[in-house]
Formats: C-alpha cells, structure tokens, sequence
C-alpha cells in the first residue's frame, strides 16, 4: 500500500513500513499483521474478501501508533474538498436522471473522481510506483533484485487498481437490483449492496490473477493499467526506491528467516 509519504508492505503474518519524515530522515516500523482466522464461514466466497480488505484496514491504525511520521493517501484537506464537491455534484446530477441505471452508473463512477484525481496530482503517485517496482523485482530475484528496480514497469498486474472495473460493474448491478427489490436507496440498503458488490469484485480480482488469458480478466488488466498509467503512478528516483527497499527489508527481518520466493505469496 502507497502511503503519502512512503510504502506499506505485508506478508501473511507481520506488516512494515518505511517512510520519510519531515526532516528527510527515514523512518522504519514493523509489527505482526492481525488475521482473523479459525471461523470456516470466513473462507466462503464474497466473504472472504471484506474480511482481508477489512484486515488491510486494521493494520493502518497500529502504523499510526508504531510510526507517527507516516500519512495516509487521503490524509489531507484537498482529498476532503474533492470527495465533498464530488459528492453534491453527483447528487444534482442524480436528480436530472430518470433511469436507475444511469443514476447507479453515475454513482458508481462519479464515486471513484475524487481518488483518482487526488492520487494523480499527489506524492501518493510516486510511492505507489515505488511500490509496484519493488514488488515487481522481488517477485523476480528476491530483496537483491529491489537494488535494481528501477528497471521495473511503474504498472503491476495485481494493482488494486484492477478493482476499478469490477467494482463500477458491480456496485451498479448491486444497488440497482437492491433499489427494484426494496424500492428504495435507504442506507441499510445501499450498505448491503456495497457489501455485496465489494465481495463479488475481490472475487473477480482474484479470478483475473489466476487466469490471466480469460477475455474477463483481459479486460480487468486492461482497465486497471489504464488507471495506474494515467493516474495513480508517477515515476520515482532513486531516492524513492531507497524508501521501499527498507520496507522491504524490514519485513523480512519482520518474518525471522526473511521472505520466501519458493511458492509463498510475495508481500502486498
């Protein structure tokens, strides 16, 4: 995860993250990851996603506490100003609509403006290169490979940004279908139906990694490294890079005998 001033990486069981102080220091911290687990139902399909989304979340508050210097993407008056226009301009626009499903599509894309043009216009842009980077050379030569990542494409294939299109594709589907079975777009409504539509857009995401030549997948890729080459990376220096490669490190001295390559799952 890009941070606003440096990167997030975790693996199954322990988190780390490197970032640069006001003063131009580099600061590092680490921890364990909080995992539910022991619960089978929490393994079932559209489940299973909001509980790992919902675990990536609750790391962000003990950064916080171990890390003081770090902020978060949207940690910023600019990223509130944005999200509160963009929220009455999609409620005037609303009203002018007759069709549901125009109103649905408007939302659904008109929700995902504010992050994309805070994310293009910020730092948070650089460190989510840096992130895909460094990423991208470990998964092909473990942390000596991270010295070299500059060489790496600023676009990754496992990019959140590849929840762009399943999430507009389904949180639509999703609040339409809830709004003809209820009748209404109240809040336990429109909670269920994001619930739902985050569920079935993880399931997507991860269906597209796994089969990576399926025309669904092909089109998740393409929307996702659409986003991330227009909007969400910025190329970093080597300065930058220097920032992940610690959190990188950090992580492997977080999970005791390093970060293996051999079939375990890189960090994210």
């Amino acid at each position: 995860m890009a941070l606003a001033n440096g990167l997030l990486v975790h693996d199954r069981d322990n988190w780390a993250a490197a970032v640069r102080g006001v003063d131009g220091e580099l600061r590092i911290a680490s921890g364990r990851a909080p995992r539910v687990e022991g619960v089978p139902a929490l393994d079932l399909p559209l489940v299973r996603g909001l509980v790992r989304l919902g675990e990536a979340f609750v790391v962000l508050p003990l950064i916080r506490r171990r890390l003081p210097e770090a902020r978060f993407a949207l940690e910023d008056r600019r990223a509130l100003s944005v999200a509160a226009a963009s929220t009455i301009a999609i409620a005037i626009a609303r009203r002018r609509l007759r069709s549901i499903w125009a109103q649905e599509i408007l939302s659904s894309v008109g929700g995902l403006v504010p992050a994309l043009v805070i994310l293009r216009g910020s730092r948070v842009a650089v460190w989510h290169a840096v992130e895909h980077k460094c990423i991208a050379a470990y998964e092909q030569g473990g942390l000596d490979a991270v010295a070299d990542a500059e060489t790496m494409p600023k676009e990754h294939e496992r990019c959140g940004s590849n929840l762009v299109l399943p999430l507009i594709l389904t949180g639509t589907a999703a609040n339409v279908l809830a709004r003809r079975v209820t009748g209404r777009r109240g809040l336990v409504t429109k909670t269920v139906a994001s619930a739902l539509s985050i569920g079935v857009a993880v399931e997507v995401f991860a269906f597209a990694g796994r089969r990576p030549r399926h025309p669904l997948s092909r089109a998740v890729h393409a929307a996702g490294h659409w986003v991330q080459a227009n909007f969400v990376t910025r190329e970093p220096t080597q300065g930058d890079l220097v920032v992940g490669r610690a959190a990188l490190e950090a992580l492997a001295r977080a999970s005791g005998a390093g970060i293996s390559t051999n079939g375990a799952p890189p960090p994210e």
